[in-house]
């Protein structure tokens, strides 16, 4: 019989195999149950989905559980970005919410994203306690739903558009006379995902011209995965070209990763990009206290911040733990190098719309390309160079990771181990500030393997070195 486990960012399974109504509305009463248990179940849920297929079918059959329950549900009247979600809990002081996505992950899978009270991805606590609520439904539990007419009737389900309000509240965080001053063009590409009319509207309102690809719905994501990559960005970079925008924005399935795409054309990492916001935005915001980023993001962050007398905070992957900072106030901005970031005041969970918009504001303000900035900066800081490599995941591969794990190599890719960080997965970490990470996915059947050095030499060494660890061979 199937499980169904939370990973970094929700549960995620195939479309039809896995991903199936009786197992959504399981997973919806374990999370309904759980929200019970904690009585807050009367203020209620947001359910969203995104532009997979049958997503609407899900997020009704998911919000038929809530009424079940007695839990009123706004249900999104059309694809929604997580981070919308995110927004509306907060400020109508909902239980939870869910979005009905699988995130970047390739079209044949679906999941759902568990939003808690406080704004973040529900950390693990909380879906532990969800799983435990889940396994007595898998074996034959009932499960109770309420149709979905009646639910309605009963002011139950109430459909509700969560675009105007986002939209207005992320004016308090940009500076859109900026972008209007700017007069810059700019070329954005949702990738058939949900930032669609949210991304682009709010671009054109603040006076930027603005031109869109991909401006309607493909449950295929015109048959790549919706995430902003080198790969899947190459007709939004020829558009850049061709047009000679300034700027080109892309987003991914649930809108909360970011996609950069300079004047040239070129695509720009999300570690190339993070560091430049946290410098423009300690400067124009005049920060004071600490950063976050995840163990496997740039360290680049952390010469940045130092800089402006900010201290950095170091979380394991996955958003929600630098999310659960931004809530308790603790950091100004938080960054992971798979494209996600926030700000303080802003939502605890990743916004992809929001970071595309900060990077409209600092090209429009500075006059200057993305890879001027770059080069402004590290004229101020010494450079890093980071490289990550995803590979399938063996059995063989994860008796070599627990043995890593376990006993870590005293000696790595020439030089002595100087500290062993545990965090998440196995950082390898050497004096002359380079480091090498290896970690399992928490979404994907994938080993992660990330390495940052102070040459591109050096780099090269420490990926060929991770290599031969991940293989066993010595």
């Amino acid at each position: 019989m199937a499980t169904i486990k939370f990973g970094t960012s929700g549960w995620r399974a195939i479309l039809g195999e896995e991903f199936n109504f009786r197992h959504v509305r399981i997973v919806c009463q374990g999370i309904a149950q759980f929200l019970r248990n904690e009585k807050i179940a009367q203020h209620g849920v947001i359910v969203g989905y995104d532009a997979r297929f049958m997503g609407e079918q899900f997020a009704r059959a998911a919000a038929e559980v809530f009424a079940a329950h007695g839990i009123p549900v706004l249900l999104c009247d059309r694809e929604t970005p997580t981070p919308a979600i995110s927004y509306h809990i907060l400020h109508h002081k909902l239980a939870g919410g869910i979005n009905i996505s699988a995130s970047h992950n390739p079209p044949e899978w679906n999941g759902i994203k568990f939003t808690a009270a406080w704004g973040g991805t529900a950390l693990p606590e909380t879906t532990q306690a969800i799983e435990q609520r889940i396994l007595p439904l898998m074996h034959g539990e009932h499960v109770k739903w309420l149709k979905f007419e009646k639910a309605q009737k009963d002011g139950l389900i109430i459909i509700f558009d969560p675009k105007p309000d986002y939209l207005a509240i992320l004016e308090k965080h940009v500076d859109v006379e900026a972008i209007r001053q700017g007069g810059i063009r700019i070329v954005v590409d949702p990738l058939y995902g949900t930032s669609r009319g949210y991304l682009d509207d709010f671009l054109r309102k603040a006076g930027a011209k603005v031109a869109v690809l991909h401006y309607w719905r493909d449950p295929y994501f015109g048959g790549l995965r919706p995430e902003p990559t080198q790969v899947t960005t190459m007709e939004l970079q020829e558009t850049v070209r061709q047009e000679k925008a300034h700027l080109g924005l892309a987003t991914d399935g649930d809108a909360d990763r970011f996609g950069i795409i300079d004047q040239d054309g070129d695509f720009l990492e999300a570690n190339q990009v993070l560091p430049l916001l946290v410098d423009y935005l300690a400067t124009t915001r005049q920060w004071h206290g600490s950063v976050a980023r995840s163990v496997a993001t740039t360290h680049q962050i952390d010469r940045v911040a130092a800089l402006h007398g900010l201290a950095t905070e170091e979380t394991p992957v996955g958003f929600k733990y630098i999310g659960d900072l931004l809530a308790k106030g603790k950091v100004m901005m938080g960054g992971e190098e798979s494209a996600g970031m926030s700000i303080t005041g802003h939502v605890p969970e990743k916004d992809g719309i929001l970071a595309c918009l900060l990077v409209a504001e600092m090209v429009a303000r500075t006059g200057k390309s993305i890879k001027e900035l770059v080069a402004n900066l590290l004229e101020r800081i010494e450079p890093l160079y980071f490289q990550r490599e995803d590979v399938t995941l063996t059995e063989a591969m994860q008796e070599n990771l627990a043995q890593v794990q376990a006993n870590p190599p005293e000696n790595f890719a020439g030089q002595p181990v100087q500290s062993v960080n545990r965090l998440d997965g196995c950082k390898l970490q050497m004096a002359d500030g380079s480091w090498f990470l290896l970690r399992p996915s928490g979404t994907e059947p994938l080993v992660r393997c990330y390495g940052e050095a102070p040459s591109q030499e050096r780099l090269q060494e420490l990926i060929i070195a991770g290599r031969k660890l991940l293989n066993g061979i010595s």
